[in-house]
């Protein structure tokens, strides 16, 4: 059913918690795991390059050791627009994101929400 799961991910505790449903997901439907990372033009840790290479390699060498191999994907722009302009590009069947404790309903500025809201597949927001 899951052909392509695409996993963006950044620093947050949120998102190295939903690795294990990305995980758990791409294993059982024998999926290709993508995972996307954006360096953003604001600071902050997602700003610098060399930090968001290192999150990139430590999620390959986590998924490597549960025995199931991915691709990385870095680019460069706003989260939202991004993961949605690869979820199109890489044909993703889901994307599995975390949020961080920000309600969807109320908060529309939120990565998650303008996934939801853009994503050219379905979304699986793990709270």
């Amino acid at each position: 059913m899951f052909e392509t799961v695409l996993f963006p991910i950044d620093n947050s505790r949120q998102a190295s918690e939903t690795a294990a449903v990305a995980l758990r997901l791409a294993q059982s439907h024998g999926s290709r795991l993508v995972i996307v990372s954006v360096i953003e033009a604001e600071e902050g840790t997602m700003h610098d390059p060399e930090a968001v290479a290192a999150l990139l390699q430590q999620a390959r060498e986590l998924f490597q050791r549960a025995g199931l191999s991915c691709e990385v994907i870095e680019r460069e722009g706003k989260p939202a627009f991004v993961i949605c302009d690869v979820a199109d590009e890489i044909n993703a069947d889901v994307i599995v994101m975390g949020t961080r404790g920000i309600t969807l309903e109320g908060d529309q500025q939120s990565t998650a929400a303008r996934v939801i809201q853009l994503a050219p597949c379905p979304v699986l927001v793990v709270p």
